[in-house]
Formats: C-alpha cells, structure tokens, sequence
C-alpha cells in the first residue's frame, strides 16, 4: 500500500487547560483531494494551524513523505511543500496585484533586485489561468472580495506546493469562479498535487472531493471515502447522532408550516438610491416576517443593507417608518430607530479580535450599560451570562478573547451584539457563511424565535436552500435594482434562478 504524503496521529493541542484537540488523526494521499469537516469547534482549525506551523502540538506525531516532521512556523511549512490559501484574506490590499502574487518569493535578477518583467509575466500567468481580466498594476484592495479570493488562490495554487490548504475557498464566489476554482483543483489533482479542501458547502465536499475525515470535540471519528457516504451519513457523523434521527427531526426547516402574513410595516424603502451599485430598491419589511434578498454577485444585495442601516448616504428615493419618512444617516440613528446589521465581513467589519466575548457581545448596548461613563459591569455579565447560554457559545469564559472562538462562535457573539438591543428589524448579509451544519441550525432557530416575537427580519443569502426554506417572501435584485417580489411556500429553485436571471417575474 502506498504511504499517504501526510499523516497526522493522535494529535492533541489545549488552549489555557480546555482541549482543543484530544484525538486528531488525518491521512492524506498524493494527488488526493481530501476534506476535513465538522462543527464549529470541533478543532478543524486547530489541526491545520498545527499542520502548518502555526501552533505547535502538545502530543501525537506529523509524517510528512514518510518523514515525522515538526513544522514549526508557516515559513518552514511553505518551504516544505505546504501552501494555505486561508478563509480570511492575508493579502496586501494597498500593494498592486503582481505584488500580491509574487509576494514572498520574488523572482530576481542575477543583481539580486526583483525582475518585474518576469513578475508580471507569472501574475498574467496565474489570472489567464482563472479567466480574471484585470489590470495587475491596480492596487488589489481596488478590486471586489471574489477577485481577491481568487488572486490569493491563484497565488497560492502557482507555488507548486505538493499540498494546498483551501480553507472556505468559495466563501465569496459566484457559481462560474466556482466552476473555474473546481476546474483548477481537478488539473492540480491530475499533475499529482494534493489538495485540502475545508468548505461549509456538503455539495462541493461531494461534487470535488476524493475522501473525507470528520472531527467531533477534538476528535477524528471518521475517515472515508466520499463515494462511500450521503450527505445524511456525514451529518450524522459530525452531530454523533444516527442518520435517522436527523432525518426525522428535518434539518432545514427555519420558518415553520405556518407561514403567517406578516404584521405592522416596520420599514420600507421607496426607490432608495445611493449611486452605480444601489440604483433603485423598493422594499417593506413587516414585524414577524423574513425577507430574503436575492441576487448575482454585484447585483446590490450588500449595499441594499448597508443604505438602509445609514452606512452608505442615499442619494434618491425615501425611506419610512411607521408611515412617516425617515433619515437614517448614521448607524448610530439607525441603531436609535431599533435596526440591527450583522454583516457578512466578520473579521472587518464584526469582531473586534483583542476583546473579550462579553465585551464583543454587548458593544452596541454599552450606551444603556452606563451612567456618566461608567459600565454597569454587574449587569452586564448578567446580560452576556445569559445569551452564553441561550445561544450557545461555547468559550471557556466570557473574558476569553474572542479571536480563539471558533468561526460559528464567533457569529453567535455577533449576532447576541444585535439581539441584545432587541431590535425591530435585523438585517442579516450571510448570517450562516462559513459555518458548520450544526451552528448554522442553531442560529436559524435563533433567528426564527425571534421573529416569532414580532422582529422583522432582512435575510441575505448566497444559499437558495435558505432563502427558500427560510424566508415567507424572497425580493430579487439585479443590477443595483429590485425586479420582483416572490410569495413563499412555493417558490422553487428553478423559479429563483429564472428570476436572478432574467431580472423579472418567474
């Protein structure tokens, strides 16, 4: 039998005496595309960052071509074989793109200054190779977050690494870059170069990878081959629940079967404009009812979320409230007039890393928490205490710094931040990206029991299974434009696309 390029025994890591990693165990073979997967805190994370140089192990041993290695900085990783193209972009968005791509290995002259004709010659290289039609001497911070996503994988992918880490590669990329993203992997797979695809998405686990290992708290309880398994299987697997019981207690339902109008109008947007990318959107939110926004990548989604929270400035149209209209020119007058934004830029925009979960948690109340300066610490552990338990994030204490939760924990965090000031309308952009099956049913149940209070929600997902199963209507955009409004249940996938699409009814 041939020796896997990587194995990874027994592996075990804790952080300040909580065990992130008891019993991690992960083999992979040359020219394989294997995949971890498992909840949020399962220690997916923690495995590769030992993989890679990042953390180092407490126990267990690493073989590497059929050496035990100790990698003990990324550096030394990189210069072993191993490429990571992280979930989080690590580029510099202020350096040009050939910058970017030739970062960190410079090509040089035989004076030993960088040969920026050959730099440039390996940059066209890479984005012919994923059809990307830019100008490389641009700053890359210039370009949307699917072009820096594909910039970095395409970086990463021309290293000629034996092993390339691909952590929620497709977190930002519509459904063609998806096909060229698979098209590369497949071509990299063929020329005898392994990949590690870690993704959310079970269809792409299924649609591109050859095996499959799963991790449960800290542990490896599973490793197969993905031909083997359904879906259902590897749900199970990562829940430690039987397959039946999954399928009886139904996995997707958000909304319920009860889909019952919505009540009061909380907010609408009449025409709302705020330049190229928000052209004109009609929308009414009603208390107790879920609206999913729709669209293509650049159809004016995010920056729908963003006028209606007071982050962009509206150049035309009106918004109203209670009948009257309305000037939300700051979030703070947004937040004042009871809106929430949890937005789809955790790391950027949510988080704040060095701080703690309870004060993450309970950023936006800090104005009801304190009197002449003064926070009401009291109070607010209570506060935090208990959405800790009513969402369930699991920290080893609420003054742990929330850059050691996990992706899902983390979100949790964030969405407690919005629910705290018990919002009238929350405005959700990816509120389930990037995390697992489990912590994605959490925060629907999350977010259903709240609007079975009476908040009005504004869901925008890539997903169509969630706006599908969870929304009671569905507005989609085009071109910075709302073009119609979809009445659930019934809408269909093919109805969706058709109306993404075509920019009219279905």
């Amino acid at each position: 039998m041939t020796e896997p390029l990587l194995q990874m025994t027994g592996i075990t890591k804790a952080f300040g005496g909580v065990p992130a990693l008891a019993e991690g165990n992960l083999s992979i073979l040359a020219g394989e595309v294997h995949s971890v997967v498992g909840q949020n805190g399962a220690g997916k994370s923690t495995l590769i960052k030992i993989l890679t140089g990042v953390y180092r192990r407490d126990g267990g041993t690493v073989r590497w071509q059929g050496r035990e290695v100790d990698l003990r900085s990324p550096r030394e990783a990189q210069a072993a074989g191993i490429a990571t193209i992280y979930q989080e972009l690590t580029l510099v968005p202020q350096r040009t793109v050939i910058e970017n791509i030739v970062l960190g290995y410079e090509p040089k002259t035989r004076f030993g200054m960088i040969d920026w004709k050959a730099a440039e010659a390996r940059t066209r290289a890479v984005l012919d190779r994923f059809g990307i039609d830019i100008d490389p001497h641009r700053p890359l911070g210039s370009f949307p977050t699917a072009i820096q996503q594909l910039v970095a994988i395409g970086r990463a992918a021309s290293m000629e690494a034996k092993l390339l880490i691909m952590d929620e590669p497709t977190s930002s990329l519509d459904e063609r870059e998806v096909g060229v993203l698979f098209g590369v992997i497949r071509a990299l797979k063929a020329q005898g170069t392994s990949v590690l695809y870690i993704s959310h998405f079970l269809d792409e686990i299924f649609d591109v990878c050859d095996g499959v290992t799963t991790l449960r708290d800290g542990r490896t309880v599973g490793s197969a081959r993905v031909a083997e398994l359904t879906k259902l299987d590897l749900i199970a697997l990562m829940l430690g629940r039987s397959a039946e019981d999954i399928r009886r207690a139904g996995m997707t339902e958000l909304a319920g079967s009860a889909r019952a109008a919505g009540g009061e109008t909380v907010l609408a947007a009449e025409g709302l404009t705020t330049g190229r990318r928000l052209r004109h959107l009609d929308l009414t939110l009603r208390a107790g009812e879920i609206v999913g926004l729709a669209g293509l990548l650049g159809s004016g989604r995010t920056e729908a979320a963003r006028a209606l929270f007071g982050m962009d400035r509206p150049t035309g149209g009106a918004l109203r409230m209670g009948g009257k209209a309305v000037s939300l020119s700051n979030p703070r007058a947004a937040i004042a007039a009871g809106l929430a934004f949890l937005t789809e830029d955790r790391k950027t925009e949510g988080i704040i890393p060095d701080l703690s979960v309870r004060e993450n948690l309970t950023l936006a109340l800090l104005p009801r928490l304190s009197r002449m300066g003064v926070v009401d610490e009291a109070r607010e552990r209570r506060i935090v205490e208990g959405f800790i338990k009513a969402i369930g994030i699991k920290a080893a204490h609420m003054d742990q710094p929330i850059r050691e939760l996990s992706g899902g924990n983390q979100q949790k965090v964030l969405l407690g931040r919005w629910l705290a000031i018990e919002p009238k309308l929350l405005i959700l952009d990816e509120p389930t990206r990037g995390v697992d099956v489990g912590a994605k049913r959490e925060i629907q149940a999350i977010i259903r029991q709240r609007v079975e209070q009476g908040c009005a929600v504004l869901l925008i997902s890539s997903e169509f299974e969630e706006l599908i199963e969870g929304a009671h209507d569905i507005v989609v955009m085009q071109d910075g434009r709302t073009t119609t409004r979809l009445s659930n249940p019934g809408v269909t996938e093919d109805q969706l696309i058709h109306a993404m699409a075509a920019g009219g009814a279905a």
